[in-house]
């Protein structure tokens, strides 16, 4: 039986008690129907902030990787980056920030990133991965700066198919050569489940979504 980490547990928690982890009836951006969804937005809380970071870096320490500078896709790794970065700088450990802009600035400091450039090994942090399509992108942009995208850190992995058999990580790792890394997966959200007797009722939809779209 998969047993949860404790940053893993408490993620969870927290992402239930801020309803951004709500579970239901939802149609994603890719036309699947999910009874489950995942929304870091609603994690912008004061009383959140503090624990989502330790979550993040305590699945940084877990997975024992290495990085020069962080890097937050807009917009939710924005928020995310900065809490990160943050908590790893009261212990001594600083790391460059950037951001990128949805749309080039032609005019100020121009351009789409926000801060330095990305330098060396990069961590780029996320909220989640579906299909990997915002990863993909933050990748090219980092590579096009001359920096190397080392690691992708999300929240929540729904380990489902990219465009074949494989997972959205798995064609991460294998297209670009990247470590892909989240705080929980969707094996971790039915473990949670199976363990709470408010959400136990989701266990068989759960199971079903993993059979049909999983990888």
């Amino acid at each position: 039986m998969l047993k949860l980490k404790e940053y893993q547990q408490k993620f969870l928690e927290l992402a239930v008690h801020a309803q951004a982890l709500e579970f239901g009836d939802f149609t994603l951006k890719s036309g699947r129907k999910s009874p489950y969804f995942f929304n870091a937005a609603k994690l912008l809380n004061g009383s959140y902030l503090y624990y989502l970071a330790k979550c993040y870096r305590d699945a940084i320490k877990d997975a024992n990787i290495n990085f020069d500078s962080i890097y937050g896709p807009a917009y939710k790794g924005i928020f995310l980056g900065s809490i990160v970065t943050l908590i790893l700088s009261k212990n001594g450990e600083k790391y460059p920030l950037s951001f990128n802009r949805k749309e080039i600035k032609d005019h100020g400091e121009g351009g789409n990133i926000i801060g330095h450039d990305p330098i060396g090994d990069v961590l780029i942090i996320d909220d989640v991965i579906s299909a990997g399509t915002a990863a993909k992108e933050s990748i090219k942009s980092i590579e096009s700066l001359g920096a190397n995208p080392k690691i992708v850190l999300v929240g929540l992995d729904r380990q489902e198919k990219g465009q074949d058999s494989l997972s959205a990580k798995e064609e991460l790792e294998k297209d670009f050569g990247v470590i892909v890394k989240s705080i929980v997966n969707l094996d971790s959200l039915i473990q949670f489940s199976k363990q709470s007797a408010d959400f136990k009722t989701y266990i068989d939809q759960l199971e079903e979504y993993r059979l049909n779209w999983g990888a």
